[in-house]
């Protein structure tokens, strides 16, 4: 039986899924790595330990498939970017996760001197912390000898995907996709290429990143020492951009929002570059044959990991699906809210110094409460980002397509329905972002013949606005003043 070996490298973890023309997952692997803090606002993660974890998910679910691939897809983390040897792969710093805030007095600095309009007009990105431009400059100024050997074309960078590339065609493949550099801040977003002037003004030399190659296409062929086999790998894509392509999201008008460690709302503008005045990116995304296509994109940088703090944090609860019967066990979240502007608030807001805000604590709270208002801000935040996307579409979606881990969450789904007004649509398999990066590589290997093969069979779940509209939409303005109030506490000047 043909098969598409998917792996998904995120934020926390990476899954594999090999996938069947069906649509069937034949096997599974996920495994977790280590989140890195060195210091507040600091995030990092090991390279090599995401190229181990990732290769363990993978023989794990090749060995549950029993098939050996005909294709491997990759999609991953965006932003986030790494430094490495170029003759021997060997990482020369941890890799700087996309939450990491360290230069925010950086962009703080070049928005004073007035590079702001002219990042956003190449590139279709916010001046921010979030993208990876000065990060590579941060990585070049802090690690010693970086900037002599980058200069020399001994050290490379790159996003998650292009080390992966690199690490399983061992050096021969150094790529990344359009949608990947997008999201770089050195990519111009009208030329589909790097950016010179950006490339200067952060003293990123062009012989130090990878080649730009359409999502969809040869990408090279995985050593047979890393997977059991020589796998053709043929897709690769961001992670948001492969769930939108994975839930067939390929015409102007049609959106999804992903619930991951972040919730990241899509909306495919199609040929047309859209340009936003309401605080959302313009990106690049993928049509129906993996080539470059237009999205507006609103960020939110926290959703599930609110629910992992919870966890792992407050460890007020055990499991992450806990807090969906916790929600049902209470009528409401008794006047709390959870603003979780852990590294900032992103779309549309913008505010790198906003942190995380709880407001509306009684002697009556419970962790019932604190989960439920968990859940309500995941849905109020991609509310105010579908808002936006509206003013700047000029159109409202008549539907949300959704995916990601608390998609499986019924009680949320309703709840996001009820607070959007539209109906909320899931698909029978959630993890749309590893579907995706399958569908661009099975189309390129040939395993489906055509876009509307790779979605036959989809089914989706739908959630209508019901009985709960009103009370969900009247707590649409005591999550106005919450956010008022995060963004205060961190910027008043006492």
């Amino acid at each position: 039986m043909p098969s598409v070996l998917a792996l998904d490298q995120g934020t926390t973890g990476s899954t594999a899924l090999v996938v069947a023309p069906d649509g069937r997952v034949l096997g599974r692997g996920y495994r977790e790595f280590t989140q890195h803090f060195p210091s507040p606002g600091l995030v990092e993660h090991d390279a090599e330990e995401i190229f181990r974890i990732t290769l363990e998910a993978a023989r794990e679910a090749i060995a549950a498939a029993r098939v050996v691939p005909d294709a491997l897809g990759i999609t991953n983390q965006r932003e986030t970017v790494c430094a490495w040897e170029r003759a021997s792969g060997r990482p020369l710093h941890r890799a700087i996760v996309w939450q990491d805030r360290r230069t925010a007095a950086r962009c703080a600095a070049l928005s004073r001197r007035g590079h702001g309009p002219a990042i956003r007009s190449r590139t279709g990105l916010v001046l921010d912390p979030y993208f990876s431009a000065t990060k590579i400059e941060w990585l070049l100024a802090h690690v010693p000898g970086l900037r002599r050997r980058v200069r020399a074309g001994e050290a490379v960078f790159g996003t998650m995907d292009a080390w992966l590339l690199f690490r399983l065609t061992n050096g021969a493949t150094y790529a990344t996709d359009h949608t990947n550099a997008s999201r770089t801040m050195l990519y111009d977003i009208g030329r589909h290429d790097w950016s010179p002037p950006l490339l200067e003004l952060f003293g990123v030399p062009r012989h130090a990143l990878p080649g730009i190659r359409a999502s969809s296409g040869d990408f090279g062929v995985t050593a047979a020492e890393h997977l059991g086999a020589a796998i053709p790998i043929r897709g690769v894509a961001g992670d948001q951009q492969a769930a939108l392509f994975g839930q067939g999201c390929w015409k102007a008008g049609q959106a999804k929002n992903t619930y991951g460690t972040g919730a990241f709302l899509v909306l495919n503008t199609g040929a047309k570059r859209a340009r936003s005045r309401h605080g959302l990116l313009t990106t690049v995304a993928c049509d129906e044959k993996g080539h470059p296509c237009y999205a507006l994109e609103g960020s939110v940088f926290i959703a599930g990991a609110a629910v992992q703090w919870l966890r792992d944090g407050l460890k007020i609860v055990s499991r992450a699906a806990e807090t969906e019967e916790l929600a049902r066990s209470v009528t409401d979240t008794g006047g709390v809210y959870f603003v979780p502007a852990f590294v900032g608030l992103a779309a549309p807001h913008w505010d790198a110094q906003a942190r995380g805000t709880i407001v509306g604590l009684t002697r009556g709270t419970t962790r019932a409460h604190l989960a439920r208002a968990a859940l309500e801000a995941m849905a109020y935040s991609t509310r105010e980002v579908l808002d936006a996307m509206a003013k700047d579409a000029g159109r409202r979606p008549g539907a949300l397509q959704v995916d990601g881990g608390a998609a499986a969450n019924d009680w949320l789904m309703q709840f996001q329905a009820d607070v959007l007004g539209v109906p909320v649509a899931r698909p029978d398999l959630i993890e749309t972002t590893a579907l995706g990066a399958a569908g661009l590589a099975g189309l390129a290997a040939g395993v489906w013949k055509s876009p509307g093969e790779f979605l036959a069979g989809r089914r989706f779940t739908r959630f209508t606005p019901g009985k709960g509209r009103a009370a969900a939409r009247a707590g649409i303005a005591g999550w106005s003043r919450a956010v008022r109030t995060a963004r205060f506490w961190a910027n008043a000047v006492t």
